[in-house]
């Protein structure tokens, strides 16, 4: 029987860009399992959590995850992580697409595994997302920002 660290590995092992087996990554989740992309304030629920996988991939084909720490602690798996890969796919974001830049990324992140009976119940992965876009070029407009917050303090 897999330990608990060992499932979040082969968790891992499946979301490589050189593997990518999203049915194989659901099957470690329980019936009910979730994937939080907490910093997007993403839930994918169930048979959606193989999209979570593909969508990055389809960014970053080349996803590399390297673990840095793993701690296992009874029925949950922290594991700090950096994530890596080359732009090389069109980011989605509310507003278009972001083309494909060619450069690298090199996230830090940070993971908590959720397990119940040797199955992952709940995934939370805290990215570094600010760190990602400004990687790929995308950074932050603060002057719309700014201009917008001033529009309606004068606007009210």
């Amino acid at each position: 029987m897999q330990t608990n660290e060992e499932v979040v590995r082969e968790a891992y092992r499946l979301s490589e860009g050189n593997v990518l087996d999203g049915d194989g990554f659901r099957a470690l989740f329980t019936e009910d399992g979730t994937f939080n992309d907490v910093p997007n304030s993403l839930t994918f629920r169930g048979d959606q959590i193989p999209q979570a996988l593909t969508g990055f991939a389809s960014v970053f084909p080349d996803v590399h995850r390297e673990l840095l720490e793993v701690h296992a602690l009874g029925d949950v798996v922290a594991v700090e992580l950096r994530i890596q890969g080359t732009h090389l796919g069109g980011f989605p974001t509310p507003v278009g697409e972001i083309p494909p830049t060619g450069k690298r990324i090199d996230v830090p992140t940070a993971d908590l595994w959720h397990l119940r009976d040797r199955k992952i119940e709940r995934f939370d992965c805290y990215n570094a997302a600010n760190v990602l876009l400004a990687q790929i070029g995308a950074n932050p407009d603060f002057n719309s920002a700014i201009g917008a917050v001033k529009a309606a303090a004068t606007a009210a």
